[in-house]
């Protein structure tokens, strides 16, 4: 199969599994066709699934990935204290771990071809994930607390393994309570990290954008408590932060320049 064939098999496999989008239209053009493929990927509900479906998947988004690329460890620059800033599409990273900034269902974001980074971790990992992510939480039986963490595997992704945790939604004005929510999801997956013997660990900007912790004060957390946690004697090595607006670069930037 080529891409185009592997998108169309994928495609007509979700659309014949739900009873709500069978026999719905498909776009002609490639590039709509690849966010209609996303978006019913999307939607699609943890549950079991076909081991053809999974080998076709599998091979469509390793192509996916060999076009955008993948980023090494050797690719980034680190400080003295062994800590990195990347800006880009944190789906292309090979290390040990990325962070999913997710809602407390954990299972991953439901809207079809949104840009959050939840929507787009599960949309390049592949159906896999929301699947182990659901048999995590149906074990659990109850929400995820906010400032915890859950290891899974990185499936399709570059990274070996997502650390998925719940950042504070931010009501007003920043309480004491939300900059230890903060901080603590930052330790929990460090904690998660090194429990497992990993050694690099890329963070997204946890509870910016949509649950609206201030970008300035969010990187200040995050670069104090990930200081104090590469004091440690752990398995991790090498901490990134990820970003993905030039306000965050600039902003993480400025806070390592400050010993």
């Amino acid at each position: 199969m080529n891409q185009t064939t592997r998108r169309k098999y994928l495609i007509d496999y979700l659309l014949n599994e739900s009873r709500e989008y069978k026999g719905m239209a498909v776009p002609s053009d490639e590039t709509s066709q690849r966010q209609f493929l996303r978006g019913l990927m999307n939607v699609r509900m943890p549950g079991e699934i076909g081991a053809d479906f999974l080998e076709v998947q599998n091979e469509y988004l390793k192509e996916e990935l060999a076009e955008k690329g993948i980023v090494t460890l050797e690719e980034i620059q680190f400080s003295d204290e062994s800590i990195g800033i990347w800006k880009g599409d944190i789906t292309r990273l090979a290390v040990d771990a990325i962070v999913n900034a997710a809602n407390s269902g954990m299972t991953g974001c439901y809207v079809p071809n949104h840009t959050c980074i939840d929507n787009c971790i599960h949309t390049f990992a592949g159906v896999q994930l929301r699947c182990e992510c659901g048999r995590i939480m149906r074990i659990q039986g109850y929400e995820e607390p906010t400032g915890k963490a859950k290891l899974t595997p990185g499936y399709n992704l570059p990274a070996k393994h997502v650390l998925h945790t719940v950042g504070p939604i931010v009501q007003g004005r920043v309480t004491r309570h939300d900059e230890e929510l903060l901080a603590s999801c930052y330790t929990s997956c460090l904690d998660l990290a090194a429990e497992n013997g990993l050694e690099s660990v890329a963070f997204c900007c946890i509870s910016t954008g949509v649950f609206h912790f201030p970008n300035q004060r969010a990187a200040e957390i995050a670069v104090q408590t990930v200081r104090e946690y590469l004091k440690k004697d752990s398995s991790v090595k090498k901490v990134i932060f990820n970003v993905f607006k030039d306000m965050d670069e600039q902003i993480y930037r400025e806070l390592l320049e400050q010993h």
